[in-house]
């Protein structure tokens, strides 16, 4: 057992959290249309609770990549498992960060949702796997784009894109142009 494979088994866990998100996002949409607003009251505090679990998650997969920088003592490896983690897990959110950045700037700094996936595809489609390229369940949005707009939650989180940007659309900060110089 090596450090990638816990890793393996973080991504896991958060790409399950994304499919829960997404399926409560899609009940709020659904009683939105409807007009049943007091069943939709609890489902955005459900929303709300499981993307501070998905930023606890995140979290502890930094530690533990910060704390197992090296591969586990021998000793270790030889602990069998019942299951193998999944093979071909989608490519890490962290790793759009600095296409999304390049992108956000190309486009001179602000731009819709759409335009920015897209230059985000070309720059990422030699690194994006068959697992990434696929659909969420019940979602229309592949598995990267998925991944791409987790990271832009992260970096408005981070000051380093804009959290008051109008809807649909993306915006970079100056921290952001200032974390793309220094980590391109």
């Amino acid at each position: 057992m090596d450090k990638n494979e816990v890793n393996s088994a973080f991504e896991i866990l958060l790409e399950e959290i994304e499919i829960v998100f997404s399926s409560i996002n899609q009940e709020i949409e659904a009683f939105s249309k409807t007009q049943n607003y007091k069943k939709i009251i609890p489902l955005a505090e459900n929303a709300t609770n499981l993307s501070n679990f998905r930023e606890k998650v995140k979290e502890l997969q930094k530690e533990w990549r910060n704390v197992f920088t090296s591969k586990i003592p021998e000793k270790l490896k030889k602990i069998k498992r019942e299951k193998k983690l999944q093979k071909g897990l989608r490519t890490p959110e962290e790793d759009f960060r600095i296409p999304v950045l390049e992108s956000l700037v190309e486009l001179n700094g602000i731009a819709k949702v759409n335009d920015i996936l897209k230059k985000v595809y070309e720059k990422m489609k030699d690194k994006l796997n068959s697992y990434d390229l696929k659909k969420l369940p019940n979602n229309p949005q592949k598995r990267w784009e998925n991944a791409a707009q987790w990271s832009r939650y992260t970096m408005v989180k981070e000051g380093i894109l804009s959290s008051d940007s109008p809807s649909g659309t993306w915006e970079i900060t100056s921290k952001g142009k200032k974390y793309l110089e220094e980590n391109k």
